[in-house]
């Protein structure tokens, strides 16, 4: 080994070596970049000779060399690519969260990319010709559509649950029910939110039962908010009871120093409920019951970018967004037009509402689901006989942490292919071009299209179809 070690090439050799220059060439990237690289490469090398664990044939000088630029080439390709990529969603999840949640509207699509590559109004009021304020930018859109007195747009809803509880109840009671303490993705805890923000957690009821005489004996001159949480990444079904939300209201207007705070969540403007899917409450019927304040999500059935809104009575709203926070939480002018765009159609009735991506995919018909399967099964048979595909009524779900107990009918394809697993069909598909996400299920890849756009269609066509690796495809 010592020998083999000699024969590393110093780090000055290599950087007058012509692959080095090309290299700096290649990718326009300062020589320091490429020489980080090649002292990692040269490191790795000697670690493994020094451990024992060199795989490679008994190198020279040159096939050191060699290997070293080759290894550094490959990782500068990879850093040279976006991380972030388009990627085919076939789970049949609507509300995917690790695919990136809803998808946005062509409107709000071509109102951020215009916003985005010109200067805007951001904090600029046309009509004074002076500064003004980004909270301006959507408030009056927002109260029209839920009917509320003010609003506000913070970056998550999580964000806006820590700035409601910071400002009006920091060292002070809030009193959430036990049934209510959710965690939601990413570890993220209502107990451990509020411990955060310096609001003292009082606790009520049980696990599957409250009732308002637990509130009630739970308020103290110390107490500043009751906060109604709303579970909807979980459903407690059998021996319940939940107190509404009009009688928790009607409880705070005997105690004027309390403040009523309902965290949505979700978020829903459209009535799902009408379409026989779900029970989610519709944000302008919580604000109608008295509500002093309420945030909700704005990418998950709201169907819009990330975005917590918060919503409710105009002294609140106010000393929320003077608060030093709201600068903290703030969202920039491409998130600003993506709701926009996205409230606008809310604002022009249910037949626009049901244009945005996550509304249509939610109320797609089973008919028309499985008009694309059928179409997708007979492109691909034209062109490849290796896969058995059969088309199956099964179930998709809304995702997001969203209606759990909500089940849509789909149809989806399941497929087999003759020489290779169900894993290894997968996993090529999730490193194809364009990237393929699918399930497997019964030992087969299951496409769900639902969720696989018409124009896709013929994109996982093409996928699997290269997968056999025929000139014709």
């Amino acid at each position: 080994m010592k020998e083999y070690m000699r024969q590393l090439p110093p780090i000055h050799e290599l950087q007058t070596h012509d692959l080095f220059h090309d290299l700096v060439k290649q990718y326009h990237l300062k020589p320091k970049y490429i020489t980080e690289g090649l002292q990692h490469e040269i490191q790795q090398i000697r670690e493994m000779l020094l451990s024992g664990t060199w795989q490679g044939v008994e190198p020279s000088r040159e096939q050191f060399i060699k290997e070293i630029f080759e290894n550094v080439q490959n990782k500068l390709q990879a850093v040279g690519t976006y991380y972030l990529k388009k990627v085919i969603n076939a789970t049949g999840v609507v509300l995917h969260t690790n695919l990136g949640r809803a998808r946005l509207s062509k409107e709000a699509i071509n109102h951020v990319v215009a916003i985005a590559e010109n200067y805007s109004n951001l904090e600029y009021d046309l009509e004074q010709g002076s500064r003004g304020s980004r909270h301006d930018i959507l408030e009056s859109l927002i109260t029209k559509i839920t009917g509320a007195e003010a609003a506000m747009v913070v970056n998550n809803n999580a964000a806006a649950v820590y700035l409601i509880l910071r400002a009006f109840a920091k060292g002070k009671e809030v009193i959430v029910s036990r049934g209510q303490l959710v965690e939601i993705g990413g570890s993220f805890r209502v107990s451990k939110i509020m411990e955060e923000s310096d609001a003292e957690l009082v606790e009520v009821g049980t696990t599957n039962k409250t009732h308002l005489f637990d509130y009630e004996d739970a308020i103290t001159d110390k107490t500043a908010m009751i906060m109604k949480v709303h579970t909807s990444n979980f459903k407690t079904i059998g021996f319940t009871k939940t107190v509404p939300t009009d009688e928790l209201v009607t409880l705070r207007n005997k105690h004027n120093h309390l403040l009523f705070y309902e965290d949505l969540g979700s978020g829903v403007l459209y009535d799902f409920k009408k379409h026989q899917i779900g029970d989610e409450p519709l944000v302008p019927d919580v604000i109608k019951q008295g509500v002093d304040l309420v945030s909700f999500s704005g990418d998950k059935l709201l169907g819009g970018p990330q975005a917590g809104v918060i919503v409710g009575k105009k002294g609140l709203i106010t000393k929320l967004k003077r608060h030093q926070l709201a600068r903290v939480l703030r969202v920039d002018k491409m998130t600003f037009a993506a709701l926009e765009a996205t409230l606008l159609q809310y604002l022009k009735g249910d037949d626009q509402v049901a244009s945005l991506p996550t509304v249509r995919d939610i109320l797609e018909s089973e008919e028309a689901i499985k008009q694309r399967a059928t179409m997708f099964m007979s492109k691909l048979r034209a062109r490849v006989t290796s896969f058995t595909l059969k088309i199956v009524s099964d179930y998709s779900q809304v995702g997001g942490g969203t209606m759990p107990d909500v089940k849509l009918s789909t149809y989806i394809v399941a497929i087999s292919h003759n020489r290779k697993s169900p894993a290894e069909l997968s996993t090529i598909l999730r490193n194809s071009d364009p990237i393929v996400i699918t399930r497997v299920k019964n030992d087969q890849v299951i496409l769900d299209f639902r969720t696989i756009a018409e124009e896709e269609v013929i994109q996982v066509v093409d996928a699997l179809c290269r997968i056999e690796n025929q000139e014709s495809c």
